[in-house]
């Protein structure tokens, strides 16, 4: 499958817990840090949770 590189742009304060857990789960955590991963169903739809607060490019 194709890579996708995810950059965290926008700060998890005030954001519900689920949001929050979500960030953590694709391995960001705190902002301009950038993950590598495969686009896969689960990681597409991890990112559409948390779309205005990341930033999607390919790898």
């Amino acid at each position: 499958m194709a890579k996708i590189k995810i950059t965290q742009v926008k700060s998890t304060i005030d954001r519900p817990k689920d949001q929050k857990a979500t960030i953590t789960a694709l391995g960001l955590g705190r902002i301009s840090k950038s993950v590598v991963v495969e686009n896969t169903p689960q990681i597409a739809g991890m990112v559409n949770k948390v779309n205005h607060l990341v930033k999607v490019e390919a790898a």
